[in-house]
């Protein structure tokens, strides 16, 4: 069947029954021995004499969509003709950088059609747009097919509770256990496997195929950052000399495109200049290129006199590499403002000391209408917008 995830919106769904019933003939039986050198534990599949069914009016307490302790969650799902049918809930371990997986659940006429996998996937996307070190989830030692799926979806066990449930969970054959899913270790490039290079006309239309994977559903449903590629090639400030392109085994995996820029103190003006998009393949981010790029290009905007630079960008990644909120420059934005994304740096030493008031960037970067963007999307395969945490709007 096709099928389309959807945010399941907390005003809407907010106390949703979730109906988890499940039957088995098969456990993970749970063994705990004292030994004189510690703890000897043994977990192996057996099976019942009889099939055990658990469903959800056995318990005092129904899993439900956003429960009240569950304070950063968040839900997607498949509806079909108003019916929900499958969803998936997660919610952010701030303290550990940990995802947990609160819900998962696909009703039985829809199961082995590839849902739950596609609902697991939103959840690693999730992790990996957070930058969470790993994704937890809780299931029980008679939910057999449940842990089959979860080792299959690259889970390993990292834990368990002998008494989560009752005092005899072990006798009853139903322990709590910990899975957990960790995203691959990226290695960092080095300048020596990557080409970087101006880009050629030939180019074009790959740099923005990368740049709407890099930014698709990031900020926003979809994206404009391609759009914005396209026509801030034709634009006035565009500096072709200062940009570049990442490229790997014949690839384009990552670009930053500089554009001239300016800081306005009533009848001073000064030039400067800002980047923007600055981007990576998500299959290699987390590898350097974008500081790779970044790096590289500071340094030719040295070399031929640019004083300084000024960018919107994300707080967590430009500071290691140098950049300062703009109050330290006493520098604004147009509207008088000042926040940790709004930041500067100096090419060279005190080369912004005599730069202050308030910044301005080229006029294409506010003029991307959406029905231009949506026109100009149809040269690229076609991409589901989503919602996910942390978008803007």
């Amino acid at each position: 069947m096709e099928y389309e995830i959807i945010h399941l919106q907390k005003e809407k769904w907010k106390g949703t029954i979730i109906p988890i019933k499940y039957t088995t003939d098969k456990y993970y039986d749970v063994i705990v021995n004292k030994t004189d050198k510690g703890f000897a534990i043994e977990i192996e599949k057996k099976e019942f004499t009889e099939p055990v069914t658990h469903t959800p009016e056995e318990y005092d307490f129904p899993d439900k969509l956003y429960e009240e302790h569950w304070e950063d969650a968040y839900a997607w799902g498949v509806v079909v003709n108003d019916e929900l049918v499958a969803a998936i809930e997660t919610n952010q371990e701030l303290w550990s950088n940990r995802l947990r997986i609160t819900d998962l659940w696909v009703a039985e006429k829809y199961q082995k059609q590839g849902i739950g996998h596609a609902l697991i996937e939103m959840a690693k996307e999730q992790a990996r747009r957070e930058r969470r070190r790993a994704i937890i989830l809780e299931t029980q030692s008679c939910n057999v097919n449940a842990i089959d799926f979860y080792l299959h979806e690259g889970f390993s066990l990292i834990g368990m509770d002998t008494c989560c449930y009752k005092n005899n969970d072990l006798q009853r054959k139903e322990v709590r256990l910990e899975f957990g899913w960790f995203p691959e270790e990226k290695k960092r490039l080095n300048r020596e496997e990557i080409e970087i290079r101006m880009e050629t006309r030939s180019d074009w239309y790959n740099v923005e195929l990368m740049t709407q994977h890099a930014f698709w559903n990031k900020h926003h449903l979809g994206c404009d950052e391609h759009y914005l590629v396209h026509i801030l090639r034709q634009d006035k400030d565009y500096l072709p000399e200062l940009s570049r392109i990442a490229v790997k085994d014949g690839n384009v995996i990552g670009c930053i495109m500089y554009s001239k820029a300016r800081v306005v103190d009533r009848e001073d003006t000064h030039e400067i200049i800002t980047f923007g998009p600055l981007c990576v393949e998500p299959k290699w981010q987390g590898c350097g290129v974008g500081e790779l790029l970044l790096r590289e290009t500071m340094k030719l905007a040295a070399n031929k006199g640019y004083k300084g630079i000024v960018i919107f960008g994300e707080p967590d990644y430009y500071p290691r590499i140098g950049f300062k909120t703009c109050d330290n420059f006493n520098i604004t934005t147009a509207d008088g403002k000042n926040f940790d994304a709004f930041m500067g740096i100096e090419l060279a030493e005190d080369s912004m000391k005599g730069i202050k008031g308030k910044f301005y960037e080229s006029e294409v970067f506010n003029n991307l209408p959406k029905e231009e963007v949506e026109e100009y999307n149809k040269k690229f395969p076609q991409l589901q917008k989503l919602r996910f945490p942390g978008q803007w709007d």
